[in-house]
């Protein structure tokens, strides 16, 4: 069973300015509940309990979120108000939260390398708070549908979902060999290509299940596009040395690191979830 989740939360939110100057973007608020802390339900329903944070300058708010906040909590003691902490509470009290700091921008790869002492030698999931992903009610959450994956075949595994070719440029690309409906056996992987060098419209988003011998890959891992170090480059090696699958996941996804994507979940979640009382 997958226990620990990373969630790589450094980065500086730039297309959200000037909202994101003192502010994390990972707190900016999807109706009540900052973005950061869906993703830590989602990882719950699937099992997970021990959530590790890279982060980085200026980001206490999210550390300060997910820890006990006696001023407030002792204010609002007795009232109709005190309700509205159940759900951060009830994570803070059945789940363990640790901190690191990714001192230089140098890619998601060089984030999750700098996980490895919070997560140590076993398998884990990683979730870009960037990327909201919604399912059914009473159907498994992404992470939970791919922590099935991974008591089945025991490798590391991309989430994927198909986008337009024109889009191609803004994601990790995979090609693969269908082993079932909705899975590849990974035989490529491309950081950010142009339209006409893309393996497919196969885009991977932003959750991940890693076996830690990507730790030591990683950290052999050159510098690839825009001189980051790419998880994806990381990836390829594992998956042409081993395995890696790639999973198109039931759900919908909506991507908040663009502000476009952000208004369309807000709106999802405020009609779909607050409406109907479900948060």
């Amino acid at each position: 069973m997958i226990r620990k989740c990373l969630f790589p939360v450094a980065g500086y939110g730039t297309r959200f300015l000037p909202a994101t100057k003192a502010m994390p973007k990972e707190m900016l608020p999807l109706v009540n509940k900052p973005l950061v802390q869906y993703g830590v339900e989602e990882a719950v329903a699937a099992g997970m309990n021990n959530f590790s944070f890279v982060t980085g300058r200026g980001k206490r708010a999210i550390a300060d979120h997910f820890d006990i906040s006696y001023e407030l909590e002792t204010q609002i003691k007795g009232t109709g108000k005190e309700e509205l902490l159940t759900s951060i509470r009830n994570l803070i009290d059945n789940n363990k939260f640790s901190f690191t700091r990714q001192n230089e921008m140098k890619g998601l790869g060089h984030a999750i390398l700098s996980g490895q002492t919070l997560i140590g030698d076993e398998p884990f999931a990683v979730v870009l708070a960037d990327d909201l992903c919604v399912v059914e009610e009473g159907e498994d959450s992404v992470l939970a549908q791919m922590s099935k994956l991974y008591n089945q075949f025991r490798c590391s595994i991309v989430a994927i979902q198909e986008v337009p070719m024109e889009e191609v440029h803004k994601y990790g690309v995979i090609a693969g060999e269908p082993m079932k409906e909705g899975l590849f056996r990974v035989t490529d992987m491309v950081e950010k290509p142009p339209a006409d060098k893309a393996p497919s419209n196969y885009a991977i988003i932003g959750r991940y299940i890693l076996t830690p011998d990507i730790f030591d890959i990683i950290r052999d891992t050159e510098p690839g596009k825009n001189g980051e170090v790419q998880i994806t480059d990381a990836l390829l090696k594992q998956a042409k040395d081993g395995c890696v699958l790639a999973y198109k996941f039931k759900g919908q996804r909506f991507d908040c690191g663009s502000i476009d994507g952000f208004v369309e979940a807000t709106n999802y979640v405020y009609e779909n979830h607050y409406k109907k009382g479900l948060i």
